[in-house]
């Protein structure tokens, strides 16, 4: 009878704990349904976990696959699993997830020690996978939670953690894993962080290296290699023995690779004013985010540039833009700048030119006009403060950064004496494209875009000097003349009018009264011989054939413009001289290959617009005629001093007072601008040697075409430009110019009448 009492209600108790066990499993298994399908709250949907949001930079990309620089709001980057070292998987598994590999999203055994460490108090790390962590990255918690909210967070994650081992390879997770996590100094993801502090690519990262960065993300700041390098090495040393612990890493290479130092050379803090090609970058800034505007995605939204990860495909060359800056760098930071200190040193009112009585009046009011262009002054005036306060304010000394060549300096100086400091510096600018297909290689707008964010390629526009001159040249071979037409070397004095003459100077007599051929004429930029073209071809056509070769900025129809009087950019110029190599076709320079969207499909590209603007044989003419600028004329430097002996035509310009100085340098491949010159017109040198445009921009020039030269994966030859197809109709043999005939029965000077033009 007890027996069977005993067996009845250990039947009882059984069937109750059975009961109660499932009841709780399924009130478990419901609660778990309830949270995935959202009734305590929104969980990811299927096409958020396929396409997780998050801020992408939106990538320049050069010709050659280099990353030139990022538009973004977060530094990040997408990369793909096959684009990681294997050492940063190792180190990431071994420090974060050791059974990655055997879990389904949830780490039972990391569980279970985590309530173990609760309840004994011994904690040994916290349960969350690698999957986990990703679900909190991609779908962040919110701020100011109480307990029973972070508890069902933990349990949201955990499904969304579920959720993405289905939807995702292993391999995958990874790969979005780190391109989620917060690195530090302004590095979202793995890639933006190989660059940040080790300038690499993610498949190039050594094992400290990946060590390192894998170390970074338990507390970016509290791991800074370059804030705390100390706590920064332990902590490496300790994912490193992670590694070692688990099989990645033999004794041998652990404490071999335990002793490496920190080694930070190659760090550099990424934004839009530092790096390569930032002039170039903030120029094409402005035209996608134009192109944004115009461009929605499917939603109907426009692209955001900063958010939506776009790749751009630039036509920049990595290399060439890097020989640009870097030649630009050499000459004014070694030698014209300089020379440019030592010529203005102890001259009053430096580094403007004015003269006479009204000098240090002038200057006064330049230095005013400047004082209300800056930063300071606009926010002085939001606050109320009026123009003597401002004034005021401006002669206190301060402690701030300042440009040198040799790095930033720290200094204390007053903001009116920074403004004067940097009058001093001369500016430049550089554009170099593939006359053939339009293509932008190289665009330097300046010297240093941190301090000095003026762009002079695209957005600058000076006086151009004796640069014009090959427009009226090129009219001149358009009208049936030749290198070797002949014209007396002879003043010419226009008379324009109401007692007014126009009477160009040279700045050499040599030949005086001599016929000289054309080419002799340009090669030498004689100007009475420029003035007698203008006067027989008319100041409105060569307007005209300087629109038609692609200037687009308003020239006025005056006399004046034969030796360069409009001001012109350097992009134009360049666009324009390019008609020349392509025997006779503008092509509208061009910056942009395709538009991509964060998945590669292809949004956009882009092609040249081109069209025949002159004929092949006044092209080929004109090459002839700029070559001898080059080989006996004012840009033979090229030849004697950098060595440069391949086929080169080209045109030096100085303008008035020697305030912008340029060299327009052609070869068959490459067309190349370049421009010199202060940033108020009134600082320049004072003489014609230091400031003529054969010694501020042509070195220039130089030392870039002698980098490029003697790079042979660039595929830059020393061919000669070709001959036209059909035979050309006007001599080119000029004969001995050394020996010229004397203009019989003519003055120094001629008198011309004016016709309406």
């Amino acid at each position: 009878m007890a027996d069977s009492l005993n067996k009845a209600l250990i039947k009882k108790y059984l069937k109750g704990f059975w009961v109660t066990f499932l009841i709780g499993i399924l009130l478990i298994v419901l609660f778990f349904l309830s949270v995935a399908v959202g009734l305590f709250g929104k969980m990811p949907s299927f096409e958020e976990l396929e396409n997780p949001k998050s801020n992408l930079a939106t990538e320049v990309i050069s010709c050659d696959g280099k990353l030139l620089g990022k538009y973004y709001i977060e530094n990040r980057s997408n990369t793909h699993y096959q684009e990681l070292s294997p050492n940063v998987i190792n180190a990431l598994i071994a420090t974060e997830d050791a059974r990655f590999e055997d879990h389904s999203g949830i780490d039972a055994i990391a569980i279970l020690r985590v309530f173990w460490g609760v309840a004994t108090g011994s904690s040994k790390g916290g349960g969350s996978t690698i999957t986990q962590q990703l679900a909190k990255n991609l779908f962040p918690r919110k701020q100011d939670r109480s307990f029973l909210q972070t508890a069902l967070i933990k349990f949201k994650e955990w499904i969304t953690a579920v959720k993405l081992e289905r939807n995702y390879s292993k391999d995958e997770i990874l790969a979005m894993y780190l391109n989620t996590v917060d690195f530090g100094s302004q590095s979202y993801g793995i890639k933006s962080a190989a660059k940040t502090y080790f300038n690499k690519e993610p498949s190039q990262l050594s094992v400290e290296e990946s060590a390192m960065l894998i170390g970074i993300l338990k507390a970016p700041t509290w791991f800074s290699p370059v804030r705390n390098p100390a706590r920064a090495l332990e902590r490496r040393n300790t994912v490193m023995h992670q590694m070692f612990k688990y099989g990645y890493l033999t004794s041998v290479e652990f404490d071999s690779l335990k002793s490496h130092p920190v080694d930070m050379a190659n760090y550099r803090l990424q934004d839009h004013t530092t790096g390569i090609a930032t002039y170039f970058r903030e120029y094409l800034r402005m035209v996608l985010a134009e192109w944004c505007t115009q461009h929605p995605k499917e939603d109907g939204t426009p692209y955001n540039l900063y958010r939506d990860g776009l790749k751009i495909y630039t036509t920049i060359n990595f290399k060439m833009q890097e020989y640009a800056e870097a030649a630009m760098q050499e000459y004014l930071g070694k030698e014209l700048q300089p020379a440019f200190f030592k010529h203005w040193k102890g001259v009053p009112n430096a580094p403007f030119a004015f003269e006479g009585e009204n000098a240090l009046k002038e200057t006064n009011n330049l230095m005013l006009s400047s004082m209300r262009r800056t930063d300071r002054y606009a926010h002085a005036k939001t606050v109320g403060l009026t123009d003597t306060q401002i004034l005021q304010e401006f002669k206190v000394p301060t402690k701030m950064k300042v440009f040198s060549y040799r790095g930033e300096i720290d200094t204390v100086m007053t903001p009116m004496d920074s403004i004067r400091y940097y009058k001093f510096f001369l500016q430049s600018g550089l554009m170099s494209m593939d006359p053939l297909t339009g293509n932008v290689k190289a665009y330097v707008g300046g010297i240093n875009y941190r301090f000095f964010q003026y762009d002079h390629v695209k957005l600058s526009k000076r006086q151009v000097g004796s640069t014009f001159k090959p427009f009226l040249y090129t009219l001149a071979m358009q009208e049936g003349e030749s290198p070797c037409s002949l014209y007396p070397n002879v003043q010419p004095v226009i008379d324009l009018g109401n007692g007014d003459v126009w009477a160009p100077e040279n700045a050499s007599e040599e030949r005086l009264g001599q016929q000289v051929t054309l080419k002799w004429a340009l090669a030498n930029s004689n100007n009475w011989v420029s003035g007698q073209l203008i006067r027989k071809y008319s100041p409105k056509a060569v307007v005209a054939m300087a629109h038609k070769m692609g200037v687009t900025s308003d020239i006025p129809v005056v006399y004046s413009i034969a030796l360069g009087s409009c001001d012109i950019s350097l992009y134009e110029m360049v666009g324009a001289m390019s008609v020349f190599p392509n025997k006779g076709v503008f092509i509208e320079p061009g910056f942009i290959t395709r538009i991509e969207d964060k998945n590669g499909n292809v949004l956009q590209t882009f092609t040249a617009k081109s069209q025949e603007v002159i004929s092949e044989e006044t092209a080929y003419l004109m090459i002839q005629l700029m070559k001898g600028v080059v080989d006996g004329g004012t840009g033979v430097r090229l030849r004697y001093k950098y060595g440069l002996d391949s086929p080169i035509a080209g045109k030096t310009g100085t303008t008035q007072n020697q305030s912008d100085g340029w060299f327009m340098g052609i070869t068959p491949d490459l067309v190349t601008g370049v421009w010199v010159g202060c940033e108020d017109r009134a600082a320049h040198f004072r003489s014609i040697t230091l400031g003529q445009g054969a010694n501020t921009a042509l070195p220039i020039w130089g030392l870039y075409m002698q980098r490029v030269y003697a790079d042979m994966n660039l595929h830059y030859s020393k061919r000669e430009f070709d001959t036209p197809k059909k035979p050309l109709g006007v001599d080119i043999d000029c004969g001995d110019e050394n020996h010229p005939t004397p203009v019989k029965g003519t003055k120094k000077k001629q008198v011309i009448d004016t016709d309406e033009f």
